[in-house]
């Protein structure tokens, strides 16, 4: 096993909840109610699921420590795997009537949150 891997997998992880965690919480402030959180499928992973009145909204969270390395933290596979996912997980969150959309958080100390609204267009 190489340790120095495993080491830096853990870290990376503990950095993607701390970022999961401000996520949610800006999320909140901006009037949602958060359903679910690393929710896995097949398909692939949402970070959080989140609800407004008439409003399912599956959402990639990208922490990183630079703001900088945000314009690179989502790439169009990436994408594609949670809006996959999304369209798995969408009879089990949404009501009668909802309306569904992929979002992006994307997150740096000392940043403002960047919010991509409706981020998943397919090609």
């Amino acid at each position: 096993m190489n340790w120095k891997r495993e080491a830096d997998r853990i870290a990376a992880e503990a950095r993607g909840r701390h970022g999961e965690g401000l996520a949610c919480e800006w999320l909140r402030d901006q009037g949602f109610e958060i359903l679910a959180q690393r929710v896995k499928t097949p398909r692939g992973e949402v970070d959080i699921i989140a609800r407004q009145p008439g409003l399912v909204v599956f959402v990639e969270v990208k922490w990183r420590a630079r703001e900088a390395d945000l314009d690179f933290a989502i790439d169009q596979r990436r994408l594609t795997r949670v809006a996959r996912a999304a369209e798995l997980l969408w009879p089990d969150y949404a009501k009668a009537g909802d309306d569904m959309r992929v979002d992006i958080l994307l997150l740096a100390p000392g940043v403002i949150v960047r919010h991509i609204a409706n981020a998943w267009m397919p090609i």
